[in-house]
C-alpha cells in the first residue's frame, strides 16, 4: 500500500476507537486502539492496493479486542478493593465496561451474536452494511435485516428500562 500510515491513523482512528470501545469499554480501549495501529503498520506495506482500509482495519481492532478479553480471562482478578472488604466508604466501586449507559451495553451484549456485530460495525464503527455483510457473511440484505432487528430489539429492552425510570 502506498500513501503515510499516518493519514490512515487520522482517518480511521476514530471508527477504530469505537470498534474497542464497544468490545472492552472505555479502560481497555485505548491499549487495544495502540495494538490495532501498531499491527496494521507492521502490514501495512503489504496490504494490496484495491484493500478496503476501513473493513481491514475494523476487523484488525475486533481482533485486538477479542485477545484483550482472552487475556483478561486467564488471568485472576480481585473481587473487590481491599478497603471495600472492610466497608470503607472512600473507596469507589470498581468501574463497569464503557462506564456509561450501562443498561444499553447490557441491552447490546444481549443481543444474539450476529445482530449484536452488526449494529457494533455499522452504528459504532460507522462501516457500511456491504462492509458489514463481508466482515460477518453473508448478503448486504441480512446484513441490514440483522441490524434493524438488532435495532428494534434495543429499542423495546432499553426503552423499557428508560420508562420504569432505570437511567436519570
Amino acid at each position: 500500500m502506498t500513501g503515510p500510515f499516518e493519514d490512515v491513523v487520522r482517518a480511521h482512528g476514530g471508527t477504530v476507537l469505537r470498534v474497542c470501545r464497544a468490545v472492552l469499554g472505555r479502560r481497555d480501549a485505548d491499549d487495544a486502539w495502540s495494538e490495532t495501529f501498531l499491527a496494521a503498520l507492521r502490514a501495512w506495506p503489504d496490504l494490496p492496493p484495491d484493500a478496503n482500509v476501513e473493513a481491514w482495519l475494523v476487523t484488525v481492532a475486533r481482533r485486538k479486542a477479542i485477545d484483550e478479553l482472552r487475556r483478561r480471562a486467564r488471568h485472576a482478578t480481585p473481587a473487590a478493593e481491599p478497603g471495600a472488604l472492610r466497608g470503607d466508604p472512600l473507596v469507589a466501586p470498581a468501574p463497569l465496561p464503557g462506564d456509561r449507559d450501562l443498561d444499553l451495553w447490557r441491552a447490546v451484549g444481549a443481543l444474539p451474536a450476529k445482530q449484536r456485530r452488526v449494529v457494533v460495525l455499522h452504528h459504532l464503527g460507522g462501516l457500511p452494511y456491504a462492509d458489514v455483510a463481508a466482515l460477518v457473511g453473508g448478503s448486504d440484505a441480512a446484513a441490514r435485516r440483522a441490524g434493524a432487528d438488532g435495532v428494534a430489539a434495543l429499542r423495546r429492552t432499553y426503552g423499557a428500562t428508560i420508562d420504569d425510570g432505570g437511567l436519570p
